[in-house]
């Protein structure tokens, strides 16, 4: 997953805007990197990052052309402007609810 550095409340989830920190034993913990890309979240007293690294946004677009392109936003209609992304997983879901297959997941 993917976050951007949001000054007053840490960082920014890309697919949620979900607010998140960079756990305290990561070695990037005081740096504060502007975009990072981590593994997993640990929730204790807040929803931390953990396994995280930096990035370069412009990375997102070359190693991941199925999800980020370039756009020119003078081009960019009012619908695309206010369209949000949404997560395929929800953390408030049960484990297996986003799997396709609805006997998948009564299996699991």
């Amino acid at each position: 997953m993917f976050a951007k550095k949001d000054p007053p409340e840490g960082y920014r989830t890309l697919v949620d805007s979900q607010v998140v920190y960079i756990h305290p034993s990561s070695a990037l913990f005081n740096r504060q990197p502007e975009w990072v890309i981590y593994h997993e979240l640990v929730q204790t007293t807040k929803e931390y990052m953990r396994e995280v690294t930096t990035i370069d946004p412009k990375w997102l677009v070359e190693f991941a052309p199925a999800f980020f392109k370039f756009s020119d936003p003078t081009k960019l209609s009012k619908f695309k402007k206010n369209q949000r992304l949404e997560p395929l997983y929800n953390k408030y879901e049960e484990p297996n609810a986003w799997r396709i297959s609805r006997v998948r997941r009564r299996r699991n």
